[in-house]
């Protein structure tokens, strides 16, 4: 387990607050990325609730990919966020990337839901 020396979460309280102040009452589309996994939920802030989620540890992901940790895995996790997202009725969200940077498997992760449907 990782120690959080307060760096990680005050990078991550920034880039909320951000997205608070422009979401002007979209869900917000979260991304938690581990050392093994990746993980997504789009999340109604004012509900307080979980509108859809995806992740690279589901039977239909788990049979296609050697490993989710990857960025193949990620673009998976995209498109079938994507694909969840319009079936509950999502069009709009705003992509909350967390303490991560916009490289790699979180940028995949996002390019593919764009490419799904997702306008962010």
């Amino acid at each position: 387990m990782p120690k959080d020396n307060g760096a990680t979460a005050r990078r991550k309280a920034r880039v909320r607050r951000s997205l608070k102040a422009r979401a002007y009452g979209k869900p917000r589309l979260s991304v938690f990325r581990s050392s093994k996994q990746i993980y997504c939920q789009i999340i109604d802030d004012a509900a307080g609730t979980t509108l859809a989620s995806a992740s690279s540890l589901e039977k239909v992901s788990r049979d296609s990919l050697k490993t989710g940790a990857t960025v193949e895995a990620a673009t998976a996790v995209g498109k079938l966020i994507a694909e969840r997202a319009s079936a509950a009725g999502v069009k709009e969200v705003v992509f909350d990337r967390g303490a991560y940077m916009y490289h790699g498997r979180v940028k995949a992760l996002a390019e593919s839901a764009r490419e799904g449907g997702l306008t962010f």
